[in-house]
């Protein structure tokens, strides 16, 4: 599938997923009769709506999540598309690693004598003689001779690792110049050999450094020529790095940016929260009434008082109430001010106005019948 429409399906369905009522797009409607064939459960237009209106008014820009009320997260997260390293264009041949057993190694640590230095050298000869002869593995033989005879030696080291190279063995090469390495550190044998085997393996950046080590310290067209393969295959290599270490900083850059976001979302939708709370908490403390009574008082009590209360209050009260009401009557009293910030107290007079004739379960009640009476002395006008 072509790769830009794969893209704008990704973009269309998340879409969907942050604003299902897309979906009630009559243009769509075949793709809803298309999902509730496979079926899927798709929200009602009256649901989209209802979902829009319960969110937050605190909107946070470019969001990926949305906040349920209280602060609590949805599981709604952005989909960010796995980054996929494409393969780095490279030139030049490689060689299959060698998995030999390691050649033999001298101790560097001896003390050598004359005549072991002498028969090292001795040995050597022998190599250089089976070298131009093309007697790979002969050379090799004399050369391991004169690494035991003369352990000390970097140029012997370095001298095998070129013939190990010869015979297409990198890893031998590479074991060969290290120890030239540790031996002299300025050993450009060591350097040049190392570098080329490395580039054998597909190394090229270390083969690189090595080669231009090598070359600072004793230069020759063999270096330059290995080095004209090697160079491009390494900038390659570096420039790709770059490219894909910046899509995973930028990638994890906006990880931390949506995690930013949701936790200051969070953070809000946890305030208004607790303002509500505590706007609810004072509304029902002495000095205002929850709800209110009508015709005077903020919001009105459910229902308000009736026009008439049938068989009067406890104590021979009036059974209507009076048209003029004087609520400061009410609001100056702190002991029904204090009764109105009671749940039991405000249930049973809410009860009351909605049927008088409740008023009979609540008289045996100590607590709530002294305050309806006080309640309907107030109404009952001036004494």
């Amino acid at each position: 599938m072509d790769p830009a429409k794969l893209s704008e399906l990704k973009k269309f369905i998340q879409l969907c997923r942050s604003n299902p009522s897309v979906l009630n797009d009559p243009s769509l409607s075949f793709f809803r009769d298309y999902l509730e064939s496979l079926g899927a459960k798709l929200p009602s237009s009256s649901d989209s709506h209802g979902a829009s209106d319960a969110k937050s008014s605190y909107v946070v820009e470019e969001s990926d999540e949305e906040m349920a009320d209280g602060g609590e997260k949805i599981d709604v997260e952005e989909e960010e598309e796995e980054i996929i390293e494409s393969d780095v264009e490279l030139e030049g041949e490689t060689v299959e690693p060698d998995n030999d057993t390691p050649q033999k190694m001298g101790n560097p640590s001896v003390e050598v004598t004359d005549e072991n230095r002498d028969a090292s050298q001795s040995a050597k000869a022998k190599a250089m003689e089976a070298i131009s002869e093309g007697k790979l593995e002969e050379a090799i033989e004399h050369l391991t001779q004169a690494i035991l005879l003369n352990p000390t030696s970097a140029i012997m080291y370095g001298t095998r690792a070129s013939v190990y190279i010869k015979m297409k063995k990198p890893n031998a090469a590479i074991r060969d110049a290290n120890a030239a390495l540790e031996i002299n550190p300025d050993s450009a044998k060591g350097y040049k050999s190392r570098g080329i085997a490395q580039a054998m393996l597909g190394q090229w950046e270390d083969a690189a450094k090595d080669l231009h080590m090598a070359s600072k310290l004793d230069y020759d067209d063999e270096i330059n020529s290995v080095l004209k393969k090697v160079e491009p295959n390494a900038h390659h290599i570096e420039e790709h790095r770059r490219k894909y270490d910046r899509l995973r900083k930028e990638r994890e850059d906006r990880k931390i940016e949506r995690e930013r976001r949701r936790r200051r979302a969070q953070a809000q939708a946890e305030y208004e929260k607790a303002k509500k709370q505590e706007q609810s908490s004072s509304s029902r403390k002495p000095g205002g009434m929850p709800g209110g009574f009508q015709g005077g008082m903020p919001g009105g009590m459910p229902g308000g008082f009736p026009g008439g209360m049938p068989g009067g209050m406890p104590g021979g009260m009036p059974g209507g109430m009076p048209g003029n009401v004087d609520f400061s009557k009410i609001l100056n009293d702190p002991e029904l001010m204090a009764a109105f910030s009671d749940p039991e107290v405000m249930a049973a007079l809410q009860d009351v106005m909605k049927n008088p004739a409740n008023l009979a379960k609540h008289q045996a009640n100590p607590k709530v019948a002294p305050i309806i009476a006080k309640m309907m002395s107030k109404f009952a006008g001036p004494k």
